[in-house]
């Protein structure tokens, strides 16, 4: 599976760990400096909350069967193709992959180098290669299905963490998402005991059962 577990593990015999830095997370807690949203929130209508039983299993060193990233549905009636989808952050093209729906790119925040920001199924505006530089709010692309998906590693002192992307944006940014609904950041979260008192079962990297959590928040 291409989870930070992978990342860690796979491309750890490669330039990234070798010229990446450690965040304690645990130490440290979470830096709020996101400014710029993945996707355009107003055309979204729900957002899948961070270990839910929504798509398939993505998790990390620590957790295991369960979703550690958000998907974000697109209101009824707007086009996939025009929704635009933009770097979070200034930094650096680190990964790139074909999907069976537009390409996966992974990008390393200048700031913080120890995250690493990763947009599912784009449809990419203009070619992009590894070690390209990009702009803050820049636009990639734009989504290749109905549903985006964005998820957030991390990599600590104990290993590879996938987080949501709620608990790194700034006080500005969650505004936007708190005048749609989400009073707060945990809202779309769902916390580890949550979800190991609630398990999942996972066939493979597929989900046997969705949990009986709430897996979606409907945005207002």
């Amino acid at each position: 599976r291409q989870s930070v577990a992978v990342w860690v593990r796979a491309r750890g015999g490669g330039a990234y760990i070798g010229d990446a830095k450690k965040y304690d997370i645990d130490e440290y807690g979470y830096p709020k400096f996101v400014n710029n949203n993945y996707i355009e929130l107003e055309k979204i209508k729900s957002i899948s909350k961070f270990r839910s039983g929504a798509g398939h299993d993505y998790s990390d060193d620590f957790e295991t069967c369960r979703s550690m990233k958000h998907y974000f549905t697109i209101k009824h009636g707007e086009d996939p193709s025009t929704v635009k989808v933009f770097s979070p952050v200034e930094g650096k093209i680190t990964a790139i992959f074909e999907e069976w729906a537009g390409v996966q790119i992974w990008i390393r925040s200048d700031e913080h180098p120890a995250f690493e920001f990763i947009l599912f199924h784009v449809n990419l505006k203009h070619p992009i290669n590894i070690a390209d530089k990009v702009k803050a709010g820049q636009q990639i692309g734009t989504c290749a299905t109905s549903t985006g998906d964005l998820a957030v590693g991390v990599l600590t002192p104990k290993g590879g963490k996938l987080i949501s992307f709620l608990q790194v944006i700034t006080e500005p940014l969650f505004h936007r998402y708190k005048a749609r609904g989400i009073n707060s950041r945990e809202t779309l979260t769902l916390s580890a005991e949550e979800r190991d008192s609630d398990p999942l079962n996972c066939i493979g990297q597929q989900f046997a059962n969705n949990g009986n959590i709430e897996n979606w928040v409907t945005l207002q």
